[in-house]
């Protein structure tokens, strides 16, 4: 219980049972109602929806105290149900306590730069095939849609590195059910008055099928897997989490956690990369001289060649790249914690039972720490940039303990993809394009990212 009476209430929009605020969010969309809101009450408000308050962070040093200095008392609960419910059920993403503290401890090593570094080649080998089949469609000047093309790459190879996947038509049929549960989840967080699970909706069906479906891949997988001796398990992560003992216990997963774990790293691994590559190359379009500097470093350190994991080392511009698009246009563009107790933060009482929103999207265009906040510049993730900068004034993969324990993996094989494909290719928008960004549990371009794809000087693969 808060006692001090120098305790100040959090300001907001006003609004009996928070309506007018569901209205105006409704209406306007989150990007526009959050932009607004913080303009008028500042880093730091409450918004009432229904019987829910939202407290909105976006100032890097409040990002801090929650992930940080005070991390202990802000969990991921009841905000992250239907997440649990409907897709990864207790994976990393959504597990909390001990059983986090366990999953954690096993998955870790998996994850680190160096251990990611086992799946350069499938990053590599994926990426070329997608520039075979950008070659017949760049000779036409082909009209495409860049996140379907991205999410085919993606999607192809995180199957391929947690399971082994070379199925064409597994890809692809995994990435529909999958994008069908992420749209579902999607649609039943905006929709207050969604009808219940049991009806048969249309919706609720194609759910259903989409998800059983899922589960029933990864069974069989787990199933012909288990039938192997351990000798001859394929080197992929699903081994690896099939193989993992806790170094305290000895203990394995269960088949339960090694499903959710599964489906925790395909989801995470899949639409955000897709996200984050196809921001890429927006952003390139939309600023010439970058794009410029860009080829410049790809041709003079490549030339010809494909990147080796040396040679990437030679090309931080274009990791630049990739980490401003991050900056700007942020996958996961908020992120939820619960409040276990009540606290103060910057003097203002933060209530017990809240839902904090942290915002990405946001601090990264905070003024009083990036100067020019809305022009794209690489420059800015320079090593001594990156060193004299908050740290939580850039949490794209999230702050803290609870830190996306796949952001090693997302760097190095978008940077491997947009080194091989900026080598080659160079899409450009439709006349009079303008892309509507909207913020959702995703960053989305509600109109699409529709380009035509042109080559760049002609580069033989060696």
């Amino acid at each position: 219980m808060i006692a001090n009476t120098d305790v100040k209430t959090l300001p907001g929009p006003k609004s009996f049972f928070g309506l007018k605020n569901l209205r105006d969010l409704s209406q306007e969309g989150m990007r526009q109602f959050i932009s607004e809101s913080w303009q008028k009450y500042g880093d730091i408000f409450v918004i009432q929806i229904g019987p829910k308050k939202l407290v909105v962070v976006i100032h890097p040093d409040h990002v801090r105290h929650i992930t940080i200095t005070n991390a202990q008392n802000y969990e991921k609960r009841e905000s992250y149900d239907a997440v649990r419910k409907y897709i990864i059920g207790d994976g990393l993403v959504t597990s909390t306590g001990d059983l986090w503290k366990r999953q954690r401890r096993l998955m870790a090593p998996f994850y680190t730069p160096r251990g990611v570094e086992e799946f350069a080649d499938i990053f590599l080998q994926d990426t070329i095939t997608m520039t075979k089949r950008w070659d017949a469609l760049a000779a036409k000047q082909a009209q495409v849609e860049m996140f379907d093309e991205m999410a085919l790459i993606t999607a192809s190879i995180v199957l391929k590195a947690i399971f082994s996947t070379e199925s064409d038509e597994d890809i692809l049929e995994i990435k529909e059910c999958v994008e069908t549960m992420i749209n579902y989840v999607g649609g039943s967080a905006a929709n207050p008055f969604k009808l219940p699970d049991w009806v048969p909706t249309e919706t609720n069906l194609n759910f259903k099928k989409a998800r059983d479906k899922v589960h029933s891949y990864i069974n069989k997988v787990l199933e012909a897997r288990f039938a192997l001796d351990e000798a001859e398990y394929p080197n992929d992560l699903l081994s690896k989490l099939i193989t993992a003992e806790d170094p305290e216990t000895g203990e394995r997963m269960s088949r339960t956690l090694l499903r959710d774990e599964a489906l925790t790293n395909f989801f995470a691994g899949y639409e955000t990369s897709a996200r984050s590559m196809s921001h890429a190359w927006y952003a390139l379009a939309e600023n010439a001289d970058i794009k410029a500097k860009l080829h410049e470093e790809l041709n003079r350190v490549l030339g010809d060649e494909l990147p080796t994991l040396e040679t990437l080392k030679r090309l931080p511009y274009t990791l630049q790249v990739i980490k401003e698009t991050l900056r700007l246009y942020p996958p996961a563009p908020m992120y939820a914690k619960d409040v276990i107790e009540d606290d103060v933060i910057d003097g203002y009482h933060i209530e017990k039972g809240s839902t904090i929103l942290l915002m990405p999207f946001f601090t990264h265009r905070h003024p009083d720490f990036w100067n020019d906040p809305l022009r794209f510049d690489p420059d800015r993730h320079t090593p001594e940039a990156e060193k004299a900068r908050h740290p939580q004034a850039y949490h794209p993969f999230a702050s803290g303990k609870r830190i996306c324990l796949g952001n090693h993996f997302s760097l190095l094989e978008t940077h491997i993809m947009l080194a091989i494909l900026a080598q080659r290719f160079d899409p450009k928008f439709l006349p009079n394009y303008k892309a509507n960004f909207k913020i959702q549990s995703l960053l989305e371009i509600s109109n699409g990212l529709p380009m035509i794809l042109e080559k760049r000087e002609r580069k033989e693969l060696r």
